[in-house]
């Protein structure tokens, strides 16, 4: 058992002073199979310890079903950083932001509509006990109290950006202690006043985040609590990528900029990411300016010291120098990067239409009005409004309120338009005869919800009404389709492209072992991979700064891999290919 807490400005394991070395690799960013690589890696580079936020909405993506399996297996992946003599930190939210869905938060957690977030709200509260019952009971054997590795575990996160409840604080505090979390606990928020002063609390000791000028934010961070260490937080060493933005690189010299000085100041710090990893199937988050919503892109690349594919950057050198110079730690681990392979173009042979296989991979709830995906119980994927209008009727505008986020509008099975929360908004008018009918499907895609700011409270499909003209539309089938089990669909040989949205099914054939390899999808416009049945993402090629999706080699096997393309806006020719480096921009 060792001891691990803080007497005035220095950290002590125990009894000793201790430099928190650390770097932050989130398990459900990663395969399950490459989780000892990357920590090796970490181990390797010089540092001493490994954080992980917890993502509360993959652990229970409906209420009261709790899932710890396969790459949200934690407990495994803390005991393989112990086997690697690697300290932990553990940030279980309950909201983490990261860039990840809803920060986090599961969404059935807005099908309340009395419930405040993030605040002393007693519903809310009740909402997160079971969820830290079952997280807490599982990593408390796992604490340095306990003979384990686990020296932190943050309380909230970064709270002071968005609240200033103290007794939330300390109820999310106190369910740590209640849950037997004895080791040292602490808050983290962004270096000014008005952050620290709503986040921290008096009893636990507050770090700073920042990615620069770490002079000032220690200034700032030791006025504010004198007597305690100075640690970063999150040493933000890259950035991340919106969808239609270009891509965000920062070099290895800019890094050592801001981390030599904390190297000399002995300050502790964790690089926000060591390795970002990726966010598989539909789990990225999205930004909000208070006038443009801003979708995440897939890969979390993040340009850390570990690419994306676990590849060692010039960062990840130039880092470890600069530790071994200042630490006088060096770790003789052997690491290498794990091979790549270019397997060529990739031919769709089949096609499956949305509209034919509708019944095999949805389920439909019938109301009066259209209800959000969060009020049909659905958090990730594609939502269809269906309904029959009837004549007669003058020329009226079709009116969307609240789409969240893009809206694919067709009449009678013809595409007649796209809505989109942020971009572009068609002009859809719909004309019936005297005793005419017409069908009208809105096929809506969630492109992530709003992780951070003040727009967290952020349903997804549409919500507030459907009207042609002034006149609200009432009768609506909706059919949830999170995409998860596609095995029911149904495919033909005929690929020719309709323009309509379609699933397409090829052949990736690996000799021998596989390796990491990376999709370009160039004939093609917006949708997401499928490869063995593993989402490995969404693409939109038409935004950018993204043009391949990563496909780590532990989905694929020798033989036939199944390659499913989901393809919302149609594409010039059913065709990709698999190469052996990515292209993020």
């Amino acid at each position: 058992m060792s001891t691990f807490s803080f007497e005035n400005n220095h950290f002590l394991m125990d009894g000793k002073p201790f430099q928190v070395v650390s770097g932050a690799m989130h398990y459900w960013r990663i395969v399950p199979e490459y989780w000892e690589d990357r920590l090796k890696k970490l181990r390797a580079c010089g540092f001493n310890t490994v954080e992980t936020y917890v993502a509360w909405n993959l652990h229970e993506r409906r209420e009261g079903e709790f899932d710890f399996s396969g790459n949200l297996d934690i407990v495994r992946y803390i005991e393989i950083a112990e086997s690697l003599g690697l300290n932990v930190i553990v940030r279980p939210g309950p909201y983490i932001c990261s860039e990840f869905d809803f920060g986090g938060l599961p969404s059935w957690l807005l099908a309340y509509p009395d419930m405040h977030l993030r605040c002393n709200d007693p519903m809310y509260l009740e909402k997160v006990r079971p969820y830290y019952r079952e997280l807490l009971t599982r990593i408390r054997p796992h604490l340095c109290t306990n003979g384990g590795k686990i020296i932190m575990v943050q309380i909230e996160n970064e709270y002071g950006s968005y609240g200033d409840d103290k007794e939330y604080l300390h109820a999310v505090a106190d369910m740590y202690l209640e849950y037997g979390i004895d080791c040292q606990l602490y808050t983290s928020d962004g270096p000014c006043y008005w952050m620290l002063n709503g986040g921290t609390l008096p009893e636990y000791p507050a770090v700073a985040n920042f990615g620069s000028r770490p002079e000032q934010a220690f200034q700032l961070l030791n006025d504010f609590r004198p007597g305690q260490p100075s640690m970063c937080g999150e040493f933000w060493c890259g950035w991340f990528d919106h969808w239609g933005e270009e891509h965000h690189t920062r070099s290895a010299e800019e890094t050592l900029r801001d981390l030599v000085p904390m190297l000399e100041l002995g300050a502790s710090f964790n690089f926000y990411m060591f390795h970002g990893g990726t966010n598989f199937a539909f789990t990225n988050g999205a930004n909000h300016t208070g006038a443009q919503y801003q979708p995440t892109i897939t890969s979390y690349d993040y340009c850390s010291p570990l690419s994306e594919a676990g590849d060692m950057t010039p960062t990840f050198y130039a880092v470890r120098d600069a530790l071994a110079k200042y630490t006088g730690v060096s770790n003789p681990i052997d690491v290498e990067d794990l091979p790549k392979a270019a397997y060529g173009k990739i031919t769709m042979t089949e096609r499956a239409p949305l509209f034919d296989n509708i019944a095999a991979i949805g389920t439909v709830k019938h109301h009066a009005a259209p209800l959000s995906m969060e009020e049909v119980g659905q958090d990730f994927g594609y939502i269809m409004y269906s309904t029959t209008l009837r004549g007669p009727s003058e020329t009226l505008d079709l009116i969307l309120e609240h789409v969240h986020d893009r809206a694919l509008v067709f009449l009678d099975g013809k595409f007649a338009g796209i809505r989109e929360r942020t971009g572009r908004k068609d002009e859809i008018k719909i004309t019936l005869a005297k005793g005419e009918t017409k069908r009208l499907d809105i096929f809506v895609e969630n492109c992530g919800r709003v992780n951070y700011g003040p727009k967290l409270f952020d349903k997804k499909g549409i919500f507030g009404g459907i009207r042609l003209g002034q006149q609200y539309h009432f009768g609506w089938d909706m059919t949830s389709m999170t995409m998860d089990d596609l095995s029911g669909l149904t495919y033909t040989a005929d690929t020719a492209n309709d323009n309509m949205p379609a699933f397409l099914r090829g052949t990736l054939n690996v000799n021998g072992k596989p390796a990491d390899t990376f999709l370009r999808l160039d004939g093609f416009h917006k949708g997401f991979v499928v490869v063995n049945g593993f989402n490995l993402g969404r693409y939109w090629n038409d935004r950018g700064p993204q043009k391949t999706l990563y496909v780590p080699a532990p989905i694929l096997h020798e033989g036939a891999n199944e390659i499913v393309v989901f393809e919302s806006d149609g594409y010039e020719a059913p065709v990709i290919e698999s190469l052996a480096e990515p292209d993020l921009g």
